[in-house]
């Protein structure tokens, strides 16, 4: 097999060869060329010395030389090159004490974590494959190499990166490290919050974030988001749902952005859909609504009743929800803005709006303009993962909405005190002492320009606030 190497990468693995040493691209970027991915970066493994590949290359950074790594710098790209090592005890189920230099790529490629990430090529020797990656890549298996319980004994991260390969590749994970990853679990309680939430976030961006359920069949999900295992065991008894909460949740993360579903409800929808079909939302907006997806009905199993009709009802379980979610958030250590984004969207995802523009325009000020297009996205993905049943209704209600919004939008009609056509100063020069009056009455104005966005000019309004100050004398 060959694999066509960036010149650079080809350059150093020559350089260091040239020198008398051996010198590969190794793991995921050998995976993913034989997958016919592109690689995100280019890792180079050498039987070099840190010190001995610092003398090869005129700019080098010492960026993990302890454990044997140097950055090689060629203009202004870095390229990893890592000496051949040999991992020793490991103390805390992620970092060994010390690590051994060798000169053996076996000994190498013997402390990786799976097969498929445990594969070396250059130019001049081919792949080399010592633990069988190259078949369990063309059988679809995610498989340890040597003694799976060995290498979450080393590492517990593998665990969740082995649900989180699976997920990216679509493929199954070998029946001997399912069992170890059952085994192993509680290991997890040993990784950084940090670590957990970069898996799981890889994980619910993939192809196949239903693979979630795995995480939860072998316990993983118990150890780190112990919430979705109270929402599997949670049933929706209710005419608009087939699936208990949890699944539901899988199923609004499968459908966010999807519009390939064939039912005749599906087909009336799109056709309603706006020109410009899709939002294509950058990456942080997606995650955001991945997250949103899992956690939206975080808190249905502790708002659950059944009501006189004979379904279960989970009344206020937006407003807890949100709460929960920022306390799972928080725990994950995520960013602010994520964090504030999410919270919101889970507080408003069932947010009934009324279809007329002034409805709309009182909607976007309540839950903030800067969050609908998401909200959109999520409601629609939260239908998907109900009884088809009833989507045709409800999809059509979020189009229309969705149609409004772009329409008030386009038209730049004032939907906050920032876009009101008058200011606090413009009240004080009215003679309105500065205080509490001045937001009590700048909100009074927005309320009419929210109905009537005509009324959204200086002199009209500082006519209406003189009618407001007159009344209250």
């Amino acid at each position: 097999m060959k694999i066509q190497l960036p010149q650079k990468v080809d350059y150093i693995i020559n350089q260091l060869m040239k020198h008398g040493f051996e010198a590969y691209a190794v793991g995921g970027c050998v995976r993913d060329s034989i997958l016919g991915k592109e690689p995100e970066d280019w890792d180079i493994t050498t039987s070099a010395k840190p010190e001995e590949v610092k003398k090869i290359f005129y700019r080098t950074i010492d960026t993990g030389i302890l454990h044997g790594t140097v950055t090689v710098m060629l203009e202004k790209e870095g390229y990893e090159v890592t000496t051949y090592r040999i991992d020793g005890e490991y103390e805390d189920n992620r970092h060994p004490k010390a690590v051994e230099f060798t000169a053996n790529l076996a000994e190498d490629l013997r402390r990786r974590d799976f097969t498929i990430n445990a594969m070396a090529y250059n130019g001049k020797g081919g792949m080399v494959d010592i633990f069988g990656g190259l078949k369990d890549i063309e059988d679809g298996i995610i498989r340890c190499v040597g003694s799976a319980r060995d290498r979450f004994d080393e590492d517990a991260l593998r665990i969740l990166r082995a649900i989180r390969f699976s997920a990216q590749l679509g493929f199954e994970i070998e029946k001997e490290t399912l069992e170890a990853i059952k085994e192993k679990k509680e290991h997890l309680k040993n990784i950084s919050a940090e670590r957990i939430r970069v898996e799981l976030n890889k994980l619910l961006l993939s192809d196949h974030p239903e693979k979630l359920f795995i995480a939860y069949e072998t316990g993983i999900t118990k150890v780190i988001l112990p919430e979705f295992d109270i929402m599997m065991a949670t049933g929706q008894y209710n005419h608009h749902h087939i699936y208990s909460v949890g699944v539901h949740t899988v199923k609004g993360i499968e459908a966010v952005g999807k519009t390939k579903d064939k039912s005749s409800a599906m087909e009336q929808w799109k056709e309603l859909r706006l020109p410009r079909q899709f939002h294509e939302f950058q990456s942080k907006d997606k995650l955001i609504l991945k997250w949103t997806l899992l956690l939206h009905d975080v808190e249905k199993p502790s708002c659950k009743f059944r009501g006189k009709d004979g379904e279960d009802h989970f009344y206020g379980h937006q407003e807890k929800g949100a709460q929960t979610a920022k306390n799972v958030l928080r725990r994950l250590k995520f960013d602010n803005e994520t964090l504030d984004k999410v919270v919101r969207l889970v507080q408003w995802h069932d947010y009934d709006f009324s279809l007329t523009p002034a409805g709309m325009r009182k909607a976007i000020n309540k839950i903030g303009e800067d969050i609908m297009e998401l909200l959109f996205e999520v409601k629609r993905a939260d239908v998907l993962a109900q009884n088809p049943d009833t989507w045709e209704d409800k999809l059509t209600s979020i189009t229309k909405a969705e149609t409004l919004f772009y329409e008030i939008h386009e038209k730049k009609e004032c939907i906050n005190l920032k876009m009101l056509a008058i200011n606090g100063q413009d009240l004080i020069s009215l003679g309105l002492q500065p205080g509490k009056k001045i937001g009590d009455i700048l909100n009074k104005l927005l309320d009419c320009v929210l109905e009537k966005p005509e009324y959204n000019e200086r002199k009209t309004l500082i006519d209406i606030a003189q009618k407001y100050l007159k009344d209250e004398c």
